[in-house]
């Protein structure tokens, strides 16, 4: 499950490093335009970017769900096991405090 959550964000990372470098490119032409073209060359310019720019926040959104997804999972994962365990998880808390007090103390 772990790995399938890696693979997934690496190509979502990868899915939007390319509409990332597409935006670019396409801001590029549209400044191109401005400089060399009519104004009907430089509206259809600029109705290609902000379609690309839709199509990366739509992208962006898609890639970013699955990370949403997952840590909502973990958050209710946690509060049922500290709802379920409560002086489990107060004894380990205080261990982890204890710790960190005594590594903070010796330097």
């Amino acid at each position: 499950m772990k790995m399938q959550t890696v693979d997934e964000f690496n190509l979502a990372k990868s899915r939007m490093t390319g509409d990332i470098k597409t935006v670019i490119a396409d801001s590029e032409d549209l400044l191109k335009a401005v400089a060399n073209v009519s104004g009907e060359g430089f509206a259809v310019a600029r109705e290609k970017f902000e379609e690309k720019i839709r199509s990366a926040k739509v992208r962006l959104a898609e890639a970013s769900q699955p990370a949403i997804d997952k840590a909502r999972e973990t958050a209710a994962a946690t509060d049922h096991y500290v709802h379920d365990n409560p002086w489990t998880t107060i004894g380990v808390a205080a261990a982890v405090g204890l710790l960190i007090g005594f590594l903070a103390a010796r330097r």
